[in-house]
C-alpha cells in the first residue's frame, strides 16, 4: 500500500512512518518543513501545508491511503499562524477532498479523547467538527482517539516539567485531572492495522494506557526518575484560569485560558479498544516502566491499574 502520512514528520507521524516501512508499505510523510535526515529510512518526504489545498491535491493524489496527523498541541496556546479550526477542520477538510479527488481509498483520522463540535475548548471543538467531515466522506475511514502518547520525544513529560517545579509546584485544582497515557510503541501497530484490517472500516476507536493517572500523580513520577521530591499545592481552579487570562497577551507565556480548561476534565476512556486490536490493556507498557522506576526498584507512586 502506499501511504501518504499527513504530519509524518512529527513525532506519532515518525513512528508510525517507521512501523509501516517496517511492514513493507510505500511511505511518504507531507508537511510544511520537511527535513530527510529526520525521517526513518526508507520514507519519502514531501512538501505541503493543510490548510492550503493546491499544495496537497497533486500529492494525495498518488497515495491508496492517507493518515491525517496533523495537528496543533491542545497543552500550548497557537501563537502566529493558523488556528485550530484552520489546521485541524480547514486541514481534515483539504485532505478528505484531496482524497476523494485522488481515488484513495483508505483514510485514517487522528483525533482525541473528547472530541466534540460543542465542547469546552477550541482543541476540542476544531476535533469534533474535522471527525464529522472524515464520517461524512465516501472514504473508508476509521478516526482513532487516543489519549496523551508518551515516549522519545513526546511532548508530554516536557510539558509537566514546564508546568511544575521540582520540590514544590502549584497546580491547577491540585492536578486532580485524570490521562490514560499510552506508550508510543504500543499505539503504532494499531494506527498501521487500522490501514490493513477491513474490520476496521467505518470505526471510531479510543485508545489509552493500562493505568489511570492524575496529572498530580504523572508530576510524581516524572521527578521521581530523576530521583527527586515534590510537595503539590493545589491552585483554585478559577485562580488558575484568571492569572492565565491576564498574561494571556504575553509572548513567552506558553500557556492561555483554553489549555487552563482542558484541565477541568478527564482524558481517560470508559471502554478501552486496544481490545479491537487483540491487545490486553494490563500488558500495554505502563508511564512508570517507561521512566525507568520499575527497573531500578522504585516504587510506581498512585497511578490506577485498570
Amino acid at each position: 500500500m502506499n501511504v501518504l502520512v499527513a504530519g509524518g514528520t512529527g513525532f506519532i507521524g515518525t513512528n508510525l512512518c517507521a512501523e509501516l516501512v517496517e511492514r513493507g508499505h510505500e511511505v511518504t510523510a507531507l508537511s510544511r518543513s520537511p527535513d530527510d535526515e529526520g525521517l526513518p529510512d526508507g520514507v519519502e518526504s514531501a512538501m505541503g501545508d493543510v490548510s492550503a489545498y493546491d499544495s496537497i491535491a497533486n500529492t494525495v493524489a498518488d497515495h491508496d491511503a492517507v493518515v491525517n496527523l496533523v495537528s496543533l498541541s491542545p497543552l500550548y496556546k497557537p501563537r502566529g499562524g493558523p488556528g485550530h479550526e484552520e489546521v485541524h477542520l480547514g486541514g481534515t477538510e483539504n485532505l478528505v477532498r484531496a482524497a476523494e479527488a485522488g481515488d484513495a481509498t483508505r483514510f485514517l483520522q487522528i483525533s482525541a479523547l473528547g472530541a466534540d463540535p460543542n465542547g469546552a475548548t477550541a482543541y476540542i471543538r476544531a476535533k469534533g467538527k474535522a471527525e464529522a467531515v472524515v464520517t461524512e466522506s465516501s472514504l473508508e475511514w476509521t478516526i482513532v482517539r487516543p489519549s496523551v502518547v508518551f515516549g522519545d520525544g513526546s511532548e508530554f513529560i516536557e510539558f509537566t516539567k514546564t508546568l511544575t517545579t521540582p520540590y514544590v509546584t502549584g497546580l491547577p485544582g491540585g492536578g486532580k485531572t485524570r490521562f490514560q497515557p499510552i506508550w508510543i510503541g504500543d499505539l503504532v501497530p494499531m494506527l498501521a492495522e487500522t490501514l490493513e484490517d477491513d474490520a476496521h472500516v467505518g470505526e471510531t476507536y479510543e485508545l489509552a494506557g493500562p493505568q489511570i493517572a492524575t496529572l498530580a500523580d504523572i508530576t510524581e513520577l516524572v521527578y521521581a526518575a530523576e530521583g527527586k521530591d515534590v510537595t503539590i499545592v493545589s491552585i483554585p481552579m478559577g485562580l488558575a484560569k484568571l492569572g492565565l487570562s491576564a498574561v494571556d497577551s504575553l509572548p513567552f507565556v506558553p500557556f492561555g485560558p483554553d489549555q487552563a480548561r482542558s484541565l477541568e476534565f478527564d482524558n481517560t476512556v470508559d471502554d478501552n479498544d486496544v481490545t479491537a486490536f487483540g491487545r490486553d490493556p494490563a500488558d500495554l507498557r505502563t508511564l512508570g516502566s517507561y521512566l525507568g522506576l520499575e527497573r531500578t526498584g522504585t516504587r510506581e507512586k498512585r497511578p490506577e491499574t485498570v
